[in-house]
């Protein structure tokens, strides 16, 4: 058992920085550009059928928001606590919580079932009153929801791979679950090689056949491939000390996340006061800035293990590199991102079929909230920094600042002047307060933590 860990600590403990940060990085950020253009993909299928259907699968984004903040907020847990785990060498933990994390996601699963079959249709008649924007609607979000278990198998899965440091399995996962998606939406939406046309449906039951098929390709790869952890269900009990420790890390992530669906039903009613337009155009933000922000995601898993490794094995020098060669990429990225919604944003709405009233708000839409990209990069690391660290709890606290006591207050208040443009500026607003608030953050974690990190093997040794 041992040497078959060997090399994996040694990669992730003795590798040079840089090279580890991009050999763990790249698969993830490549399957998460690809997850992006999937998103993007769906959406401009459904924008085919009308402008109502962009409008329903938009308004769906706060619950697939909370699906995901749940999944990716328990896998962030497990990934610290496994990785942490191995690198201090405890491989009877690493197991685990590997197990537990399996438990979890079976859990998550449930939620969801029950909010697929009680909760989709109060929650749009919330929002609009518009027939067939609630018919769309309450079809597509009760499939996702009802057959949220291959997204939970694909989450947890996944994760395990990551905590490793095999992340190129992971692009491959992911990569086949958007491609299988992408291929399936055209024909389950209009009805091609025989199949019937589905509609908004088609869209709900494509994401949801390619979640299924990555999950099972995250269960195969884990058992054949992933020899550092083994996941034993014989006579297994749910462990609270270890889901504690996952929670620990992973609620702060789940809240963080799940302020963005409160975040955007929030500013779907502010929206819906203007026209449903300005909701769809909302809508296919969100479908582009994902093109933007998922590389960054993908480069957050590939840290995160490095730091929880390095930080388990007291290496304070490789913690501190892997921050800043992170932070480096992120802003280079967010630059990138910032260029092409600045100079393309008539094109890019294009994409969706756009009327001239959607082009008419849209476009104006991009170009002020991608001036928030400028501080965006630098604060996402980081948050995912405290995480690893074990001080979720930070990346909470900023969090909650930007979404909830300044984004949609700054939209509500900028909204009575009648003038859908000047509610965009509440990004760029929001996203100020968060780099000061992040700011802060780093100097604390950097004195109380990270400058500590090694002390106790110095002082043993």
């Amino acid at each position: 058992m041992n040497h078959s860990q060997t090399p994996q600590e040694n990669k992730m403990g003795v590798m040079p920085v840089n090279r580890l940060l991009i050999s763990m990085s790249l698969p993830m950020m490549i399957s998460m550009l690809v997850q992006a253009l999937y998103n993007i993909v769906d959406s401009i299928f459904v924008s085919r059928i009308d402008e109502n259907a962009l409008t329903a699968v938009s308004l769906a984004f706060p619950i697939q928001s909370l699906m995901i903040a749940l999944g990716a907020g328990t896998g962030v847990g497990v990934n610290a606590l496994l990785s942490k785990s191995l690198g201090e060498k405890d491989f009877e933990k690493a197991n685990k919580t590997a197990v537990n994390g399996v438990f979890l996601a079976g859990m998550s699963f449930i939620a969801f079932l029950l909010t697929g079959l009680f909760a989709v249709k109060p929650f749009y008649m919330s929002q609009t009153n518009e027939a067939q924007i609630l018919e769309y609607g309450k079809q597509y979000l009760t499939i996702v929801c009802c057959c949220s278990f291959g997204l939970y198998t694909q989450f947890i899965f996944e994760r395990l791979l990551q905590s490793t440091g095999k992340t190129v399995y992971t692009m491959i996962t992911q990569g086949l679950g958007a491609i299988i998606n992408i291929i399936l939406d055209p024909i389950f939406i209009f009805g091609y090689f025989g199949v019937p046309r589905m509609g908004v449906a088609g869209a709900a039951i494509a994401t949801v056949i390619g979640q299924v098929i990555a999950g099972i390709v995250g269960i195969v790869v884990n058992q054949k491939k992933n020899t550092e952890i083994r996941l034993e269900f014989k006579g297994f009990r749910p462990d609270k000390r270890i889901i504690g420790q996952i929670y620990q890390v992973g609620i702060p992530s789940i809240i963080m996340q799940a302020i963005g669906s409160v975040m955007t039903y929030g500013m779907n009613r502010i929206l819906l006061t203007f026209t449903s337009t300005a909701a769809a155009v909302f809508g296919v933000y969100f479908k582009l800035q994902s093109f933007v922000f998922m590389p960054i995601f993908g480069l957050n898993n590939g840290m995160v293990p490095i730091l929880a490794f390095n930080y388990g094995a007291g290496n304070k020098e490789r913690l501190i590199k892997t921050m800043k060669y992170s932070i480096a990429y992120a802003v280079a990225l967010m630059a990138v991102g910032l260029v092409v919604f600045q100079v393309f944003p008539a094109q890019l709405f294009s994409l969706f079929d756009a009327s001239e009233t959607m082009l008419a708000i849209g476009v104006p839409a991009l170009r002020i909230i991608s001036i928030s990209f400028l501080f965006a990069g630098f604060c996402i690391v980081c948050g995912s920094v405290f995480q690893a660290l074990g001080n979720g709890v930070y990346s909470m606290v900023v969090s909650i600042a930007r979404q909830l006591i300044v984004l949609l207050p700054v939209a509500y208040f900028l909204s009575l002047t009648g003038n859908v443009n000047y509610v965009w500026w509440s990004y760029p607003i929001a996203e100020l307060m968060s780099l000061s608030m992040t700011i802060y953050f780093l100097i604390r974690i950097y004195h109380g933590v990270i400058k500590h990190v090694g002390e106790e093997k110095r002082a043993d040794s």
